[in-house]
């Protein structure tokens, strides 16, 4: 029985972690392909922050409205994204399909007479993707974002150095390698393709929310997080 719950959750981790690297992925190339095409981050923003505080600072109003609403829309598409989720019964689906009808609307939209709206509409489809998956084994995972992914995979390694012999914190890599991969990508397909990239990356955004199907239900309900149990966790936190 132990060998048997042991090779369960071992595939459990195995799917959710193909599933993040994945989206990271698409993350990864989306957010490439927007900086290449409209000057801002889609994904990023801390950076969006960053910019948006300059922008102010050097009196650039109009260029920090466009970063602030960007990351409005960011934080409206995270929520979007979880109400989506928590509506459907395959959640990872739903989230995926709608993210790639977002992108492949805004790879219909002329540029550049609509690029705004273009990179609007990106920003609150990368915000939703953050909802088709929220944890793996309970460790929490970002798929849009690596920095505490990567604070997590530092701190891990100082634990271990510190003698604490868990390895979870491995799997905080993951999205980092799926991101610096997807980019990598959506850079070349820039340079082949020029605005047409986005196309491909909302086609892409299909094909993995069809690939979702195939996953067990029992692993499916694995990846998201339960709100009546979230509601209880925030309840003892306070």
């Amino acid at each position: 029985m132990k060998r048997r719950r042991k090779i369960v959750r071992t595939r459990r981790t195995v799917t959710g972690l193909l599933l993040v690297a994945s989206i990271s992925f698409i993350a990864g190339m989306t957010d490439a392909v927007g900086l290449m095409l409209t000057g801002n981050f889609v994904s990023f923003m801390t950076g969006n922050t960053t910019r948006a505080a300059i922008a102010i600072g050097e009196a650039d109003f109009g260029h920090a409205a466009t970063l602030l609403t960007a990351i409005f829309l960011f934080v409206a598409g995270n929520a979007l994204g979880i109400i989506v989720a928590h509506k459907t019964e395959r959640r990872a689906f739903a989230v995926l399909c709608s993210v790639g009808i977002l992108i492949g609307i805004a790879s219909m939209l002329p540029v550049p007479g609509l690029l705004f709206l273009q990179f609007y509409l990106v920003a609150l489809a990368m915000g939703m993707i953050n909802a088709a998956v929220e944890h793996i084994e309970g460790l929490p995972i970002g798929l849009t974002y690596v920095t505490g992914a990567l604070s997590r995979f530092g701190r891990g390694i100082g634990r271990f150095l510190m003698g604490d012999r868990d390895f979870a914190w491995r799997i905080q890599i993951v999205p980092w390698l799926g991101m610096i991969l997807g980019a990598s990508l959506g850079a070349l397909l820039v340079g082949a393709v020029g605005t047409r990239a986005l196309w491909v990356v909302s086609l892409l955004c299909l094909c993995a929310a069809l690939a979702t199907i195939f996953i067990p239900r029992p692993l499916r309900r694995r990846f998201n997080q339960n709100l009546a149990l979230a509601r209880a966790a925030s309840r003892q936190q306070d």
